[in-house]
């Protein structure tokens, strides 16, 4: 769909910290042997990293309220079931 320019998506450049990593010399040698960009698969892993670290440290704040929502519906069901289609 076309929309007009007022609302079309400003890229903005995020502002990227300069950091020394220590990888493996063969590791770096086959990455750009194979046209791999290292920074952006250095930064593509870190981001994978922090998403599964994130995610732990959610389910570990609220593993609480999960376990007690787990218990009531082995108690009572599911909410609404009643409605269910399937």
């Amino acid at each position: 769909m076309n929309r007009p320019a007022r609302f079309k998506a400003v890229k903005r450049a995020i502002p990227k910290k300069p950091t020394n990593v220590s990888l493996s010399v063969d590791l770096v040698e086959e990455a750009k042997r194979l046209g791999i960009n290292v920074s952006e698969a250095c930064q593509s892993g870190l981001a994978a990293g922090v998403k599964k670290a994130r995610e732990a440290e959610w389910q570990e704040e609220n593993r609480a309220a999960i376990e007690w929502w787990n218990d009531y519906v082995r108690e009572n069901g599911l909410p609404l079931a009643k409605y269910r289609q399937f």
